[in-house]
């Protein structure tokens, strides 16, 4: 609890500075543009927030059902507000997963089968946004939407490589028992011999049967095909909504007609994103912030490209930490209760 608050006091301080600066220069036009927004245009902005994270939930839940038959929806929405809650305060965004894992481990699943669980969900997940990385590189170098921001396009790249060899490493952990044997066995020895690890036989044993029991759950997914593909497509729609965010928020400012497509803020939105990974603060700011800035300034620029700012991330970003705080804290106090 100490490091929560510690990490939201400095997300706030962090806030006040990056908002403070993007106002510093066009003030007025940035509250005319607030003023003036069309609020009914960012509900539907809330909206497809909202039902992104309801697609998410489905990934996660379809994984879950892998394993019990009665973990409810509700259970897995609810664990998808926290895990953004978590990832939101947290360097890299590393706090979700853990606390999935936690909280898995308090419903009574056992440690490697909750690990288990979150390793596959992230797993698919990681395929969906390889697969829009690849789609929106090919866009990109088809017409070219962001001339302007070369030095972005190779930061882009490079955060594309290394997402897919982390999924590519995902896979073969999952997937190839005899290396992980191999792996743990000599990790293992080498620790023993620096003295680090007692008893290695005993270790070694005791991560055997780990590894045994969680290759036992991704021999499931790999029998069950269907389930993988419904959790992989689930995660794409969760991604797809999640990037046309900010089209209803530049359409919330400037009507429908203006140069910010829906394939213009999936593109953008997915780069963003990818910038975003290589930030090591709390919710990537400053980093995010600044992607914003230079890939949707190729389509719009001044007060307004500020102000949808402002509205874009307090949607995607702080209204679902905030929802997520709430469901934490009321869990907190009904497991108190209990």
């Amino acid at each position: 609890m100490k490091s929560i608050k510690k990490n939201s006091m400095i997300l706030l301080m962090i806030t006040i500075l990056i908002v403070a600066f993007v106002l510093k220069d066009d003030f007025s036009a940035i509250v005319e543009a607030l003023l003036k927004a069309n609020i009914l245009i960012i509900s539907f902005a809330f909206i497809c927030q909202i039902v992104a994270l309801m697609f998410e939930a489905l990934a996660y839940k379809k994984v879950v059902d892998s394993y019990i038959d009665n973990y409810s929806y509700k259970s897995a929405l609810k664990m998808q507000f926290i895990t953004k809650f978590f990832n939101g305060i947290t360097p890299f965004s590393t706090g979700g997963q853990p606390m999935q894992i936690y909280l898995l481990k308090k419903e009574g699943f056992r440690l490697t089968k909750a690990t288990n669980i979150i390793m596959q969900n992230f797993i698919l997940y990681q395929a969906a946004l390889v697969t829009y990385g690849v789609v929106a590189l090919f866009v990109n170098w088809k017409w070219n939407l962001f001339a302007e921001v070369k030095l972005l396009k190779n930061l882009i790249v490079i955060g594309f490589l290394i997402n897919t060899l982390v999924m590519i490493g995902l896979i073969i952990i999952s997937f190839s028992s005899k290396l992980n044997h191999i792996i743990i066995d000599k990790t293992i020895a080498l620790l023993a011999k620096l003295k680090i690890v007692k008893n290695k036989e005993k270790k070694q044993a005791e991560w055997s049967e780990r590894i045994d029991d969680f290759h036992e759950g991704t021999s499931y997914l790999k029998k069950h095909k269907k389930l993988c593909l419904q959790s992989y497509l689930y995660n794409f729609i969760y991604l797809t909504l999640n990037y046309l965010t900010p089209f209803f928020v530049f359409a919330s400012l400037l009507g429908f007609k203006n140069p910010v497509t829906p394939i213009n803020a999936i593109c953008s939105s997915a780069y963003i994103l990818i910038i975003g990974s290589f930030v090591p603060i709390p919710g990537a700011s400053g980093g995010i912030e600044y992607g914003y800035l230079r890939f949707f300034g190729s389509f719009i620029k001044g007060g307004i490209l500020k102000a949808s700012l402002l509205i874009w991330r307090f949607i995607s970003y702080y209204f679902l930490m905030i929802i997520g705080a709430v469901i934490f804290n009321l869990k907190g106090s009904e497991e108190k209760c209990e």
